[in-house]
């Protein structure tokens, strides 16, 4: 630019060119190596031509480099550009493929939508039918990408052309079928915003369920498997099942808290996940129908914003068999997410809730997405997503986390 054309302000940005304007497709594939990009760019750049759009794919060493760029201005030959880049691609040992055409890209449709597949492992039967299923809805896939390969193989679907809810309802079938996980969030910019995850405990955040380990010290384990058999036949709600559980501890010493919670064991990669979502600047939280004893100790362990469960009475150092305040029931569990999300400034929509049981139910309805971590089928019927691999750091990756990103924080000093 000369020194008489000053710049354009960002109120008079470049108009578009055409959508008619002559572009060529330069592929470049083979063996990566060092270089590879700034040499094909400056061999373009001896043409004066403009970049439109850049893709480039490095898979087991080999590179796929694909740029789409206007034609060569009036007085240069096309057919010179084009020997140009095969001669500079034959010097390296490389493929190269020139397509003539007009214009960019075609728009994307309305509707899009980030699919993340979890495969333990991942199939190319399952691939195939998740992909033909995107299409029969309408939708394109515009990009496909890893996440992670372990602890299970993750990969993301960029979808455009149809609705998220739609592609939603038409995946869940094909995951049940083919033995993935597949989650259908809405793309754009919210997923880069701040959230709050708040988490159902037992058999999710930890794998034990905290009552049967006070009835353990109790003696009474098989008396609180049966009253927990009975709930779940229906015969009693949550909160009676659980004021006869507890009374079954009327008596126990106060000093076997500080040993159930010695006895808590977390859930593989929870310590990732937690530790993950808080260096983004995420707010996590527990809510439980088991024990402030346990969460409380929970919360100041792993650096958690919010807890809540119910809370063992104790009196003259011994537990009662009541417990006192608000129960934490089903409906509890919700209007406690509602009540964090509203304390840290998170609209629903931003907020993600993980759990296991039928309890658990409408807090995974009323989180912006509702994640069902192994949990039983009719949890995983009614959740907006369901992960069936033992490793709670996974849902990570149902928030477009990747495992090189997890890492490359774990490499840093906090």
């Amino acid at each position: 630019m000369s020194a008489s054309q000053p710049p354009r302000s960002p109120e008079s940005p470049e108009p578009p060119r055409g959508t008619d304007a002559p572009t060529l497709l330069v592929k470049i594939f083979g063996k990566d190596r060092p270089g590879i990009t700034a040499g094909l760019f400056d061999t373009l750049a001896a043409y004066a031509v403009d970049v439109v759009d850049i893709e480039q794919v490095v898979t087991r060493g080999r590179i796929v480099l694909c740029a789409l760029v206007t034609s060569p201005e009036p007085g240069t030959t096309e057919g010179d550009l084009r020997a140009t880049v095969h001669s500079w691609a034959e010097s390296l040992k490389l493929q190269a493929e020139i397509i003539s055409g007009t214009g960019d890209n075609r728009p994307r449709g309305d509707g899009r939508s980030h699919v993340t597949v979890l495969g333990h492992p991942l199939t190319a039967e399952s691939t195939a039918a998740i992909a033909a299923r995107i299409t029969t809805t309408g939708g394109n896939i515009d990009r496909i990408f890893r996440l992670a390969k372990y602890p299970v193989t993750a990969v993301e679907f960029a979808v455009s052309g149809t609705g998220t809810e739609d592609l939603r309802t038409a995946l869940a079938p094909e995951a049940a079928g083919l033995g993935v996980d597949i989650a259908v969030v809405s793309a754009g910019l919210s997923r880069r915003a701040q959230r709050l995850v708040v988490m159902d405990v037992d058999s999710t955040l930890i794998q034990d369920e905290v009552i049967e380990l006070f009835a353990a010290h109790a003696g009474c384990e098989a008396e609180v498997a049966s009253v927990t058999e009975q709930a779940m036949r229906g015969e009693l709600d949550f909160e009676q099942s659980l004021h006869a559980r507890v009374a079954l501890l009327a008596g126990l010493d106060v000093s076997v808290v500080e040993k159930v919670r010695a006895e808590v064991r977390l859930t593989p990669g929870a310590r990732t996940l937690i530790r993950t979502l808080k260096r983004l600047g995420y707010q996590v939280g527990v809510v439980s129908g088991g024990f402030t004893q346990v969460t409380d100790d929970l919360k100041e362990r792993l650096g958690l914003d919010f807890a809540s469960a119910n809370t063992l009475e104790v009196v003259d150092g011994r537990l009662t068999g009541r417990v006192v305040g608000d129960i934490v029931d089903r409906a509890g569990k919700a209007r406690l997410l509602r009540s964090f999300a509203e304390q840290a400034g998170v609209p629903l929509a931003q907020t993600v809730a993980i759990g296991d049981g039928a309890n658990d139910l409408d807090m995974l309805n009323t989180a912006g997405l509702g994640v069902a971590f192994n949990a039983k089928p009719v949890v995983r019927e009614a959740a907006h997503t369901a992960v069936n691999v033992p490793f709670l750091d996974t849902v990570l990756y149902l928030l477009g986390i990747t495992r090189e990103e997890v890492e490359a924080a774990d490499g840093l000093v906090d």
